[in-house]
């Protein structure tokens, strides 16, 4: 559904696929670990549908009981590219310097690990939009627990409501999103195609082209 736009008190946004995209990193990354512990490469497609939780979440399911050794072999590869191929996503940079202007808080709540995900706001040269730049392994739970974004607010000085955006390209985000009781905002890129298994969002925009028209054309509410 589509709420009527309000100004919204602060917008916390995911970080990969929601304003940057760095899976080719991740991916060679990802499969040079397989390779490492004797498992098969993944696909691409396989990549992005399966590593979306926080790696302390979704290692042990893949390298059992070694899966802190092969955290830390991901990390280190990850460590050696990452800057290199980060990219920004189309009209990324348009959202924040909109918000950023109308004196909107913002934040970041990701699943990629806090370091790495702070280390690569720097780089963009993006610190002055985010309050606060929450990633893995920051708060007691990661996504989509609400415990990251909670501690995002708590950092940024606003409580969570519906004057809150969660703005996210991914179940978890929605899920933790719902479970922080503020408003979700779903941005369905194409490599995530919209399904049964996303959770009902609060709104949703095809892409961060549209979520700029939509709060641009609102711009008087900001």
């Amino acid at each position: 559904m589509n709420l009527k736009l309000q100004k919204p008190k602060a917008v916390i946004f995911d970080w990969d696929d929601t304003l940057v995209d760095n899976w080719s990193t991740i991916h060679k990354s990802l499969n040079a670990t397989l390779t490492e512990f004797n498992y098969p490469p993944w696909t691409i497609q396989k990549t992005r549908s399966n590593i979306r939780l926080s790696l302390r979440d979704s290692f042990p399911g893949i390298f059992g009981n070694n899966w802190q050794v092969a955290a830390k072999f991901f990390y280190d590869k990850i460590k050696k590219d990452h800057l290199k191929t980060l990219v920004k996503l189309n009209f990324s940079e348009n959202v924040l310097e909109l918000l950023y202007d109308s004196k909107i808080k913002m934040g970041i709540v990701s699943n990629k690990t806090g370091s790495i995900l702070r280390e690569e706001c720097e780089y963009l040269g993006w610190n002055k939009f985010f309050e606060s730049v929450i990633g893995a392994n920051d708060a007691k739970n990661d996504k989509p627990a609400p415990d990251p974004l909670l501690l995002c607010l708590e950092k940024i000085g606003i409580s969570a409501n519906k004057l809150v955006w969660f703005v996210g390209d991914a179940p978890s985000d929605i899920e933790c999103a719902v479970n922080a009781n503020v408003t979700s905002v779903l941005i369905n890129t194409k490599f995530r195609p919209l399904n049964a298994e996303y959770p009902i969002a609060d709104m949703h925009y095809e892409d961060l082209g549209s979520l700029y028209k939509r709060v641009k054309n609102f711009k008087q509410f900001l």
